[in-house]
């Protein structure tokens, strides 16, 4: 299955200049859903891990269905004022802004292996928040995965050596 045919651009959005990558007609599509979801899994076996991290928000709908699927943990990565408990935080910047990251500071214990999860890597500052999030505490980010990689923002080279995989490039 094409998964590219279901992702849509959408031009000027978060603002100006910047062509938006949106994958709600993916996860429209029940069986291309299910078809990434296989894939992240499957890119998921070849690596040894302890729990599953997503970074807020569009990680959360590919690493929930993974989590069960594998039996891992999911642990959520959180815009700052959503975590009721005692957090660990990662500022960062992005292609159009900066954000924050945060993660319940006993959600992983040291030692931890933790793979993470995010829909898009484009300038890389999501994840790498979240490894140096996962190292903060301890434990060890061992991969991120992704749907899909904007690799002429070149996001790789930021989170090096982390090892990544994208399901698309473009």
């Amino acid at each position: 299955m094409d998964l590219m045919k279901h992702l849509r651009d959408v031009p000027d959005f978060p603002k100006p200049g910047i062509l938006f990558k949106d994958i709600t007609p993916l996860l429209a599509h029940p069986e291309a859903l299910a078809e990434a979801i296989r894939m992240l899994n499957e890119a998921a076996s070849k690596f040894e891990f302890d729990a599953i991290l997503a970074a807020e928000s569009r990680g959360f709908l590919f690493a929930a269905p993974m989590a069960l699927a594998l039996g891992k943990p999911l642990i959520p990565l959180r815009k700052p004022g959503k975590l009721p408990w005692k957090v660990v935080s990662q500022k960062y910047d992005l292609e159009y802004g900066s954000a924050e990251l945060q993660m319940h500071e006993d959600a992983l214990q040291p030692g931890q292996r933790a793979l993470l999860i995010d829909d898009v890597l484009a300038t890389g500052g999501t994840i790498k928040a979240a490894a140096e999030i996962v190292r903060k505490v301890g434990a060890i980010p061992v991969a991120a995965l992704f749907i899909l990689e904007l690799s002429f923002l070149e996001g790789k080279k930021l989170v090096d050596p982390l090892p990544t995989h994208s399901l698309l490039t473009i």
